[in-house]
């Protein structure tokens, strides 16, 4: 399981074709893989093709991908058939957040697999040791947890259940930087895995500040977007500490720490917009307000947005400084 063979010879399935099952089949088939995709409700068949296709449209206008469209649908097969998945060297599962609904889907995908094929689940929510606990041969189940639109970030977490075997895992890190990622193994489970562990903590505490009178929803996000977003893309949280001065966080901490957020119930300002039917951009109800122009707009801001910083963060990988150390290295004088 160590060497990375040639993505043409490791067929995926992906199993729920909603928003991010298309961005993960438009990921796999940039990277070269055939791939199988199907539709665990009928609804998915009416659109799943044509938001590919525009997916892959645009990752060729941005440079992300190398051909036409045409040259990569050839290798797309969208069905509502499961034996189509027996083939599969990989399945990742995409339904909705609902152990009971992904327990049967792990039964339909585990009665056509092979027992060497990987079958992972893109869950956010629910801990990978109690998803596997649903499948037959849990030592080869993983969480692969993507953000949106997959085909452009770099972000990638592979998560390790109890039962996972380890070296496998090891081994989805190193296939996955064929698709543009720089992945992070975590190789102890625990609900919410890594990355979203941290932004919980920063949403929490934002609806905190905004509860209690500290800010508007407008100055917590200008606060986030001039100073969390400047540095966050070329350094992580402990880089960030290393850059600026460790010892001064260690002084901070010690006063600042007891001040904030420890609640454990749902913010009362995001309880609200929810019960009362808001979902954000998609309905153009959330901490904003929206007409439907903006909310359009935003949706495709974000979406440019997603390309160009991809291309900006690209320059600057997380081996950035080894390169530079070994071109120094290599260009130094005899």
């Amino acid at each position: 399981m160590q060497e990375r063979p040639s993505p043409d010879k490791i067929p995926v399935g992906v199993v729920g074709l909603g928003l991010m099952g298309c961005s993960i089949a438009t990921c796999f088939l940039i990277a070269g893989h055939p791939v199988t995709a199907v539709a665990a409700i009928p609804a998915d068949l009416l659109q799943a093709e044509d938001r590919i296709t525009r997916h892959l449209q645009r990752a060729r206008e941005e440079g992300i991908a190398g051909e036409d469209p045409g040259k990569y649908l050839v290798k797309l097969r969208i069905t509502e058939d499961y034996t189509c998945l027996a083939q599969s060297a990989i399945v990742v599962e995409c339904t909705i957040e609902n152990i009971e609904i992904k327990r049967s889907v792990y039964r339909k995908i585990e009665d056509v697999i092979g027992p060497e094929a990987l079958l992972t689940s893109n869950t956010s929510a629910i801990p990978i040791s109690l998803l596997q606990q649903e499948t037959r041969h849990p030592r080869r189940f993983f969480g692969l947890h993507w953000a949106e639109p997959s085909h452009t970030t770099r972000f990638l977490e592979v998560i390790c259940g109890e039962q996972s075997e380890i070296a496998k895992g090891e081994w989805l890190c190193k296939l996955s930087q064929g698709w543009g990622k720089e992945p992070t193994l975590v190789r102890k489970d625990i609900r919410g895995f890594i990355a979203n562990r941290l932004m919980y903590a920063m949403y929490r505490e934002a609806c905190f500040l905004v509860e209690n009178g500290y800010g508007t929803v407008e100055d917590i996000d200008r606060a986030c977007r001039n100073n969390t977003g400047y540095w966050m893309t070329l350094a992580g949280v402990f880089r960030w500490m290393d850059l600026t001065g460790v010892a001064a966080y260690h002084t901070v901490m010690k006063d600042l720490l007891p001040t904030l957020s420890n609640g454990t119930e749902i913010p009362r300002l995001i309880d609200d917009i929810v019960k009362a039917g808001g979902k954000g951009v998609s309905n153009a109800r959330g901490f904003y307000e929206y007409t439907p122009e903006e909310a359009r707009l935003w949706e495709e801001t974000y979406t440019a947005f997603a390309y160009e910083i991809r291309e900006l963060a690209l320059r600057y990988p997380e081996d950035v400084v080894r390169k530079k150390l070994a071109a120094g290295k290599t260009n130094k004088p005899e």
